[in-house]
């Protein structure tokens, strides 16, 4: 059996876990029979929860800002405003204490 390539990463190892598509070099899933244009991206939590734009996550381990001197501690709140479809950093949040920042989705659980 083939399957597509992954519509995020371009990977050849998806798999079929029902009726949708998985790819778990960056864990995105997709239906197939779903053509929509506008596919928002998967973004699960460092527990393997999904994560959704407006809910509240916690950081799960501490976390040095790039060009700054500033740390950001365990269990610091946050509120995801958006998700992005990044290699790095996926989420854009507010953060308490720190503004607004990016973070990566593998940091954070969600409160």
């Amino acid at each position: 059996m083939s399957f597509p390539a992954c519509l995020q990463c371009e990977s050849t190892y998806v798999y079929q876990d029902q009726s949708n598509y998985v790819c778990p070099e960056c864990g995105f899933e997709w239906n197939p029979s779903d053509n929509s244009d506008d596919i928002s991206p998967v973004v699960k939590d460092a527990n393997g929860t999904l994560l959704q734009e407006g809910d509240k996550v916690t950081l799960a381990k501490d976390l040095k800002v790039k060009g700054s001197s500033l740390v950001l501690k365990i269990g610091t709140k946050a509120l995801i405003k958006r998700i992005v479809d990044g290699k790095d950093h996926q989420l854009d949040c507010k953060v308490d204490g720190a503004g607004e920042m990016m973070v990566t989705a593998q940091f954070v659980k969600k409160a």
